[in-house]
């Protein structure tokens, strides 16, 4: 009987080929970590790694887990999938507190300045991370939010200039840091 329900089982997989589902291989985001770093890492395109994980940008964020490799099981007979747009699996993350603030600018470009934030997130090794720096007792350091004019960031640095309601954002290029200037903008903190 075991043979008869074995055998049943080989025949159908056999008949119908296997689905062309797909196995995901999956990377856990460590601080100072990168769209770019992490596709060297594991051969494959930062496009690549937007598309399979429904990123919009390519703001991430420590103990994020991202599909870094797909590969498809072998058919009979192709399995032609419908194109849809591609939607992240995770909603919005709710918005905690809401500030105006003003915003400067600074980048890891200056005269001893050593490019490491105070949560140790390597700004001159990770140029394309979004980061700003907080007094934390206003925004609590590590906090992913959403800055105006700027995009999602995670507050992962301080200054002695920033106190209160004031923010500075990293921005790599000094040119573009100088442009940025002083604006009054709003920033979500998220959950």
């Amino acid at each position: 009987m075991k043979k008869f329900i074995l055998s049943l089982g080989t025949t159908t997989l056999l008949t119908l080929g296997f689905s062309g589902a797909a196995f995901a291989d999956t990377y856990k985001v460590q601080a100072g970590d990168t769209l770019w770093g992490i596709s060297k890492k594991h051969s494959i395109t930062v496009d690549q790694l937007k598309q399979w994980n429904g990123l919009s940008s390519t703001v991430i964020f420590p103990n994020q887990s991202l599909t870094v490799s797909k590969s498809v099981s072998t058919t009979t007979k192709p399995v032609v999938q419908p194109k849809v747009k591609a939607v992240s699996s995770t909603p919005a993350p709710p918005v905690v507190k809401e500030l105006t603030v003003q915003a400067t600018a600074y980048t890891a470009s200056c005269a001893g300045c050593s490019g490491i934030t105070a949560t140790g997130i390597n700004l001159k090794a990770n140029p394309n991370q979004k980061v700003i720096s907080v007094d934390p007792k206003v925004i609590p350091l590590g906090s992913k939010v959403y800055v105006e004019g700027y995009g999602e960031a995670i507050a992962g640095d301080t200054g002695s200039a920033v106190k209160g309601n004031k923010i500075d954002v990293f921005i790599p290029s000094k040119q573009r840091a100088i442009q940025w200037g002083v604006k009054t903008v709003k920033v979500k903190i998220l959950k």
